[in-house]
């Protein structure tokens, strides 16, 4: 008999998760810590809490409180997680965590192209930045894509034009997109145009920076790489 209560308690203790998420998170930007965290999201949504606190969700993994809260807010800042606020019967008022975002973009079919680009876009940030970005930064990114329509692979060639003139800032990125939209510039290849225009008509190039970064993955940016 133990052994089939045994048995019977560790089929309950299951845990449901969408196999999407195994799959896709890399495509998604997502890194290792966010997911796992995300798992402990759904633990607790099967456990009847729906709004875990970071300390709650910190005690299983192997990160501090501090940092269950960064990503909690990454994670609602790069638009996979929301906060809702619930009505019960009593008409109390609560919140609770949504992954409902998330779900969208594992599920919601888009050109692989395009699709790619988005969910790479800002690991290839951090990538260039060497580090994690603030939120403000994620912020940055995301009023460029919602609010300003910059199309993803634009964005991808302000930050490769960026490190091209030495000027890796977010404050110099922003006035690139702007300046391409003024001019009418909406595409990568009126972008590289532009570009090659620009840096044909300067005698001196730019002085390099600083401190040396492996920018070999944007090297023949103005030779037409996608």
């Amino acid at each position: 008999m133990t052994e089939v209560n045994s048995l019977q308690h560790i089929l309950q203790d299951q845990l449901q998760i969408p196999g999407a998420l195994l799959t896709k998170y890399t495509k998604l930007g997502l890194d290792e810590r966010e997911v796992l965290l995300i798992l402990q999201l759904i633990r607790f949504f099967q456990e009847d809490n729906e709004f875990p606190t970071p300390l709650e969700l910190a005690e299983h993994l192997t990160i501090s409180e501090k940092q269950s809260s960064n990503i909690l807010m990454k994670l609602i800042q790069k638009g996979f997680l929301k906060i809702e606020q619930k009505e019960n019967d009593l008409a109390q008022i609560s919140e609770a965590y949504s992954i409902n975002p998330l779900l969208e973009k594992l599920y919601t079919k888009e050109e692989p192209e395009e699709e790619n680009i988005i969910g790479t876009i800002f690991i290839l940030f951090e990538q260039e930045f060497g580090r994690p970005l603030s939120p403000f930064e994620i912020e940055m990114i995301n009023a460029w894509l919602d609010e300003d329509k910059f199309v993803p692979a634009l964005i991808k060639a302000g930050l490769r034009e960026s490190v091209l003139m030495g000027k890796l800032n977010f404050k110099y990125i922003d006035r690139i997109l702007r300046e391409w939209k003024k001019k009418g510039i909406h595409s990568v290849e009126q972008a590289r145009n532009a570009s090659k225009n620009f840096h044909n008509r300067q005698k001196v190039n730019t002085a390099p920076p600083a401190e040396k970064r492996d920018t070999s993955i944007y090297y023949n940016w103005l030779e037409g790489e996608d």
